[in-house]
């Protein structure tokens, strides 16, 4: 029976052509699931007009969410950054991110305007884009947990979409770095400083600052931190490359 209804949403949200019928199937396939609500944010990195934002959230909760624009504090926002596979908000929020007073305001303020639970599926695209689609339910009402695996292949279709009526604008071409150059950078982000890379790579400190500052003219950045943040953000060097490497240390 999950199959027949997986491919049946699947089919209706893969062939929405714009954001209107997206919305449609979108909040069909959100009731044939046993949920409330839906919400889709699709961010492009290279433009913010370019994003797509649709959903059939409670009025009075979108009015608060926009009108204090509440995006940028939004712990279910957050969370998604930090997980890979779909995750249930009550069940798996604490274990993705650390709550603070302020995320159990807005968890509050959310269920008064009719936002109780909900299941939410981010996709990362790095260099590109950002999104999430989840599925609520009201205040009073449990998630249909037995439908979790089919929101998850409508959520990740639904931003596919989402990716198509936004547009994808041709890639840039990316600053080009020497192997030597990453190296640089790599270790820079594991907190070594341009002495201790010298050591490490059996080079010159001079030779390590150089590097260093090449990378950040490629960039066109003007310090450490932003050179690492954008090696990471094109995928020069990974989060794994630092933390796997923390840990062994």
């Amino acid at each position: 029976m999950q199959f027949g209804l997986m491919e049946e949403l699947t089919c209706e949200v893969a062939g929405a052509e714009n954001d209107h019928l997206l919305h449609g199937a979108l909040s069909h396939a959100a009731r044939r699931m046993g949920f409330d609500h839906f919400a889709l944010a699709y961010d492009r990195w290279s433009s913010v007009q370019d994003g797509m934002l649709v959903h059939d959230y409670p009025d009075e909760w979108a009015k608060v969410y926009v009108g204090f624009d509440l995006r940028g504090a939004d712990p279910i926002r957050r969370a998604g950054e930090r997980s890979m596979t779909g995750f249930a908000w009550r069940r798996q929020l604490a274990s993705l991110i650390t709550l603070t007073q302020g995320d159990h305001q807005m968890l509050m303020v959310g269920r008064e305007n009719g936002i109780g639970d909900g299941f939410t599926v981010p996709r990362h695209l790095p260099g590109e884009a950002s999104g999430s689609c989840s599925f609520v339910v009201g205040p009073e009402k449990h998630l249909p947990g037995e439908m979790f695996h089919v929101a998850e292949i409508i959520g990740a279709f639904a931003l596919a979409r989402a990716r198509h009526i936004s547009g994808v604008a041709p890639p840039k071409s990316r600053p080009v770095l020497s192997e030597r150059q990453r190296e640089c950078v790599l270790w820079s982000a594991r907190g070594k400083t341009a002495s201790e890379i010298a050591i490490i790579l059996g080079i010159r400190e001079v030779t390590v600052i150089r590097h260093l500052k090449i990378a950040r003219e490629r960039y066109d950045v003007h310090c450490r931190q932003a050179l690492i943040l954008c090696a990471l953000f094109d995928g020069l060097i990974g989060f794994g490359d630092i933390f796997d490497w923390r840990r062994m240390n």
